[in-house]
C-alpha cells in the first residue's frame, strides 16, 4: 500500500524540471475541477504517475460555482433515477464523516401549498413527459421523503423527514407567504468551502505518491504523435508522454478534444447563477435551515444562510460558452424575485447583493426541452486519438465526486494491468484527517491550538472551521517570527479575522499562483461577501511578499483581481465600496 510521503510533495518548479528531464507519466488528467481532482487523487493513493492540469487555478470552473450543497437530489425522484439517488445520498453521507471542516448537515424545509398537488405532473415526469410542476403537494412530498429517507439509509447520520402542519408553520416562519400550508423537514448537507475541498484532494494526491503532480495555469496547445504539449503563462512550454489521458474539463470537454485532435460533441451544458445576498430579516428566521421551494414557473429555488448572509440559488439557463458565464441582471433579478414569492413581505432588492457567480455545468448533450429534466448522472465516454485512449468524463456533481473517481480509477488501473491497493470510502480528505469527533478530542485540540494563538481560544476556533485539523498547521507558520522581526499574528487591517501569517502560509504552501487564486478560492474572502479595494491591496502585498513579486507585478496583479471582482461577480470597487455595481457585463 502506498504510504504517505515524509518529504513535501514537488514543487512547481520541481514538477516542470521532472517532466522536461522525463514526459512520460501514466495518466495525463486535463481539467482540475472536482471531477479531475477527485480521480486524481485516488490514482495517487494507489501509487499510479499521474500529471494533473488545468488552464485556470484548480477548481475554478463550474466546481467553483455550485449550490454548496452535498445532496441525495430529491427530485430525481421525479424522473426515477433510483440509482442515482441511492448512491449521492450515500455518498453524502460519507463525506460528512471524511470533510467534517467542510462537509456540515443542513436541516431542510420543503413547504407545500395543498394536499393534493403535484400528483398528476409527477407522474408525467416519471415516464419522462414534459409536465410543469408548480406545486408539491403534502402527500406526494410524503411519499417521496419515505422513499429519501430510505436510499439515504447506508452510513446514515442524520435524522429522518418530519412534517409541520398548520399555525406552527408560520410561528416557524413568520413571514412566509401565507398560502403555505405544511413544511416537510429532511436533512442534506452543505459545503462551506468547495475551493478548498478541491484544493486538498490534488494536495493529498501530491503528498501521498511522488510520481503525483499537479500544475495550474499552464495551456494545452495541442498534440502531436506520442506527446501532449503545454505552455505555462510566461511562455514556456514542455510536453508529456502518457499512456492515458482523461478530459475532465468540464464544460470544457469539447474544446479539449478539439486541441488534442477530436471532434466531439459531449457536452450540453447549462449555466447556474447564485447570489449572496444581505438580508438579515430572512437569515435569522432560516435559524440555519434551507427551504426548498418552487416558483409559479415550475423551478426549483432554494434560500440558506451562508457566511453571515444567505445563499439564493440557481438559474438553469443553456450555455454555449463556458468563458463567458457570468450571472448577469435578469439572472439576479430573477432570483431575487423568487426570494419576494415566498417572503411577499421582506423588502430585497439589488443593493442587498454582496457577490455572485456563475458556472456551467458539464450536462451530456440533450435535445430536451427543460434544462432541468437533462440528467445530472454521469459517464465515461472514450474516444481514441493516435494510440491513446481519451477517456471524457461527462455530467457528475460536487457530491458524487468520490464514487465517479473510484468508477474512472478502476476502469483505469485495468487498462493499466493493475489493481486497486487503497478504499477511498472512509478515507478522510485534507483537514478532515484526524478531525476531533466529539466534545472531548475537540477541547483537546482547541487547546493546544490555542496555546500557539497566543491564547485567543476564539482564534483557534476559527482556524479549525476554516482549515479543519490542517488549522494547527497554519497557528504554527503564524506563531513564528516574520524576517523584519514582526510577529505573524497580527490580525490584517482590513480583514481583522485574518492573520498576515495566514495569508503568508496559503502562499507559500497551496499552490498559488495569483492573487486570485487567494481571493477567490483558497480563502472565502471574496464569497463571504468581504472584498473591497482595501483587502485586495493588503493581501496583494502580503502575496508579493511570500511569492518575490516586483511591484510592477503586485500592480498586474491587484488590476487581475479587480477585474475578475467587478465583471465575474458584480463587485463594485468605487470609493463606496460596499455597493453593488449594477451593470455588470
Amino acid at each position: 500500500m502506498t504510504q504517505p510521503l515524509n518529504p513535501p510533495p514537488l514543487s512547481r518548479r520541481q514538477t516542470l524540471e521532472r517532466l522536461r528531464a522525463d514526459p512520460t507519466v501514466s495518466v495525463l488528467i486535463i481539467g482540475a475541477g472536482i471531477n479531475g481532482a477527485g480521480l486524481f487523487r485516488d490514482l495517487a493513493l494507489q501509487g499510479v504517475d499521474v500529471l494533473i492540469v488545468d488552464k485556470q487555478d484548480f477548481c475554478a470552473g463550474a466546481s467553483a460555482a455550485p449550490s454548496r450543497l452535498i445532496h441525495g437530489g430529491l427530485k430525481y425522484l421525479e424522473t426515477g433515477e433510483f440509482r442515482l439517488v441511492a448512491q449521492s445520498t450515500r455518498e453524502r453521507n460519507l463525506l460528512l464523516r471524511n470533510a467534517p471542516h467542510v462537509v456540515h448537515p443542513l436541516r431542510t424545509a420543503m413547504p407545500t401549498h395543498s394536499w393534493w398537488g403535484g400528483i398528476w405532473p409527477s407522474i408525467q415526469r416519471f415516464f419522462r413527459r414534459p409536465a410543469k410542476m408548480d406545486d408539491r403537494g403534502i402527500l406526494i412530498s410524503e411519499l417521496g421523503l419515505t422513499l429519501y429517507d430510505f436510499f439515504g439509509r447506508h452510513f446514515r447520520s442524520m435524522p429522518r423527514h418530519s412534517l409541520t402542519l398548520g399555525r406552527r408553520v408560520h410561528q416557524s416562519l413568520p413571514d412566509i407567504r401565507c398560502d403555505v400550508r405544511a413544511l416537510h423537514t429532511y436533512y442534506d448537507a452543505a459545503i462551506s468551502q468547495a475551493e478548498r475541498l478541491g484544493f486538498e484532494l490534488i494536495d493529498d494526491g501530491c503528498r501521498t505518491h511522488r510520481g503525483a503532480m499537479a500544475l495550474n495555469h499552464v495551456d494545452l496547445s495541442g498534440a502531436d504523435r506520442g506527446t501532449v504539449n503545454f505552455e505555462d503563462e510566461e511562455g514556456n512550454a514542455f510536453t508529456v508522454r502518457p499512456q492515458i489521458i482523461v478530459n475532465a474539463g468540464g464544460a470544457w470537454i469539447d474544446e479539449i478534444n478539439r486541441t488534442l485532435g477530436l471532434e466531439t460533441r459531449h457536452i450540453g451544458g447549462t449555466k447556474g447563477g447564485h447570489l449572496i445576498v444581505d438580508v438579515p430579516q430572512v437569515r435569522d428566521q432560516l435559524e440555519g435551515r434551507m427551504i426548498y421551494f418552487g416558483t409559479p414557473d415550475g423551478r426549483i429555488c432554494l434560500i440558506y444562510p451562508f457566511m453571515n448572509h444567505v445563499l439564493v440559488g440557481a438559474t438553469d439557463i443553456r450555455c454555449t460558452d463556458p468563458d463567458q458565464a457570468v450571472c448577469d441582471d435578469d439572472e439576479r433579478d430573477y432570483m431575487l424575485e423568487a426570494v419576494r414569492y415566498l417572503f411577499p413581505d421582506v423588502p430585497i432588492g439589488p443593493e442587498q447583493v454582496r457577490y455572485r457567480y456563475s458556472g456551467v455545468r458539464p450536462l451530456p448533450r440533450s435535445d430536451a426541452a427543460d434544462p432541468g429534466q437533462i440528467s445530472r448522472d454521469h459517464a465515461i465516454v472514450e474516444d481514441r486519438i493516435h494510440d491513446w485512449p481519451v477517456l471524457s468524463l461527462v455530467g457528475g456533481k460536487w457530491t458524487t465526486f468520490r464514487g465517479f473517481a473510484e468508477e474512472v480509477a478502476d476502469d483505469v488501473l485495468a487498462r493499466l494491468g493493475r489493481r486497486r491497493e487503497l478504499d477511498t470510502r472512509q478515507l478522510a480528505i485534507g483537514g478532515g484527517k484526524d478531525y476531533p469527533r466529539d466534545a472531548a478530542a475537540r477541547e483537546m485540540w482547541l487547546a493546544r491550538v490555542t496555546e500557539l494563538c497566543d491564547g485567543d481560544r476564539g482564534r483557534a476556533i476559527v482556524l479549525l472551521a476554516r482549515y479543519g485539523t490542517r488549522g494547527e498547521a497554519v497557528a504554527r507558520h503564524c506563531e513564528r517570527i516574520d524576517v523584519d522581526g514582526l510577529s505573524r499574528q497580527r490580525p490584517l487591517d482590513s480583514l481583522v479575522d485574518y492573520r498576515e501569517g495566514e495569508i503568508d502560509f496559503v502562499c507559500r504552501f497551496e499552490r498559488v499562483e495569483h492573487l486570485a487564486d487567494v481571493l477567490f478560492r483558497r480563502l472565502p474572502i471574496a464569497l463571504a461577501g468581504q472584498l473591497d479595494g482595501a483587502v485586495i491591496d493588503e493581501v496583494a502585498a502580503l502575496c508579493g511578499a511570500a511569492l518575490g513579486w516586483p511591484d510592477a507585478r503586485r500592480g498586474s496583479e491587484i488590476e487581475r483581481a479587480r477585474d475578475v471582482a467587478m465583471h465575474a461577480h458584480g463587485v463594485s470597487l468605487t470609493p463606496a465600496e460596499s455597493s453593488f455595481q449594477e451593470n455588470s457585463p
